[in-house]
């Protein structure tokens, strides 16, 4: 066997030692070291298989740039939610606003639609993979067009820099 195949999913291993080590409840014994150290190789081995291709990152930079927009977003939106909220029903324009996106893995798409749902306001609602379009709820759009580049711009553009997507 190669060390590839034997270490196919190296935290997935890493992890499936620390839960052995866990539900054992002994750190110091070097047996249930072992035994874990096996299982945790033994496992991904014989389902790697069932376990799903992992796409590559290719710009950390562009994750952290990605994670900074999401958890600024949140914050914000929860204050703006709740300004809406706590305001007059008729001035809220609730709006469904069909999002093209040009993301090619699915793991990407995965993370534009988490990305979108968890903002306050706003929720993914359907992916369209054919049609490449994401159908999105909005609590309060002014502007359709300003929604959907800003969902591009601070969502996509980083994601596409993540994964690699061409265009």
């Amino acid at each position: 066997m190669t060390r590839a195949k034997w270490f196919a999913h190296p935290l997935g291993s890493f992890g499936l030692l620390m839960v052995w080590l866990l539900l054992v409840d002994d750190f110091t014994s070097v047996g249930h070291w072992l035994l874990g150290a096996f299982l945790a190789l033994l496992i991904p081995r014989l389902t790697v298989t069932w376990w799903p291709r992992l796409p590559r990152i290719r710009s950390w930079k562009h994750v952290f740039i990605f994670a900074q927009h999401m958890l600024t977003d949140i914050v914000v939106a929860n204050f703006q939610v709740a300004r809406l909220a706590l305001g007059p029903v008729h001035n809220l324009q609730p709006r469904w606003v069909q999002v093209p996106y040009t993301l090619e893995d699915d793991l990407a798409v995965y993370l534009l639609a988490s990305a979108i749902s968890l903002a306050p306001g706003t929720v993914a609602t359907s992916v369209n993979q054919h049609d490449r379009i994401l159908t999105v709820h909005a609590l309060h759009c002014d502007d359709e067009q300003a929604l959907i580049a800003e969902i591009k711009q601070r969502y996509e553009q980083p994601l596409r820099e993540v994964f690699a997507c061409s265009l």
